[in-house]
């Protein structure tokens, strides 16, 4: 039963700093449409909290069914913080399908889980997307409680920002998934599209790791491009098999010379991907990578 002191729609999370994971927390029920944006409190005060509909990431309590998600508190050993407690809710209330879950956790929450709880390993000269949320914290550190909040804010609409372009993205992938079915269905050592779409999520997505397919043609711009495929989802910068060794980084004529394709732009130097004028001179590039290896 709903306590009648709750202020339907809000949210509560603690004041001071703060960090990607309630960022991230509020963000998903911002774009789920389960919460308000003028009703967001951030406090400590359990008076205001216990008002509150939803509360992460203070509290010391995770309880689903309270709309309750900390994890800071000694009772919880997962692996989660209050960004997969909170994306977690939304797929067992039914906001979520299981697929859409699955794509949020894989490309985003689970990075800001592992690195709220210090079990990421970061790398120099790599910001994650945690550190790219926690420069928008004020420059110096002691600021007042409205400054705080309004850096929080930005925060949000930072995030809530790149939540629905990945939602874009993941029904504009699902959108191509027939059209990456079909090609795949002709079992061939290279696939074939007649526009540029998101395939490689939907081939491995569809056993693509046992696939015999080893290259891609499809336009990009006005040109189109044969690229090799890779080993796995995982291994996405390795390809099955490499462009000739004697294109690798060449350009325009240098190309050309080295391909006798006329047609030719650019080859990248990692041999994954190379660039033609035509549709007709990419299959030409093909049949040649094939035969040289």
């Amino acid at each position: 039963m709903m306590n009648e002191n709750i202020v339907l729609r809000s949210f509560g999370a603690h004041d001071g700093t703060f960090h990607a994971d309630e960022v991230t927390a509020c963000s998903l029920l911002l774009i789920f449409k389960r919460i308000d944006p003028d009703k967001i409190f951030r406090t400590r005060e359990p008076s205001v909290l216990n008002k509150c509909d939803y509360v992460c990431d203070v509290g010391g309590e995770y309880n689903p069914q309270k709309r309750r998600f900390d994890h800071h508190q000694a009772e919880y050993q997962g692996p989660l913080s209050s960004a997969g407690m909170v994306l977690l809710y939304l797929k067992e209330h039914g906001s979520i399908d299981p697929a859409l879950y699955d794509y949020f956790n894989q490309t985003l929450v689970m990075g800001v889980d592992a690195h709220d709880n210090g079990v990421a390993h970061l790398e120099i000269g790599t910001s994650s997307f945690s550190q790219v949320v926690s420069n928008f914290l004020p420059i110096e550190y002691e600021v007042d409680s409205e400054e705080m909040t309004r850096a929080f804010r930005l925060a949000v609409d930072f995030v809530v920002g790149y939540l629905e372009r990945l939602r874009q993205r993941y029904f504009y992938i699902l959108k191509c998934k027939a059209i990456v079915r079909e090609k795949m269905s002709e079992a061939g050592y290279v696939m074939i599209f007649d526009s540029s779409i998101p395939w490689m999520e939907n081939f491995f997505d569809m056993g693509g790791e046992i696939h015999p397919a080893q290259f891609v043609i499809m336009p990009t711009g006005v040109h189109w491009k044969l690229r090799g495929i890779p080993p796995s989802m995982a291994d996405r910068m390795k390809v099955r098999q490499p462009l000739p060794e004697a294109w690798a980084g060449l350009h325009d004529e240098d190309l050309h010379k080295a391909s006798g394709i006329q047609g030719a732009i650019f080859c990248h130097k990692g041999r994954f991907i190379s660039i033609w004028q035509t549709k007709e001179d990419a299959i030409k590039a093909l049949h040649l990578a094939l035969e040289r290896k």
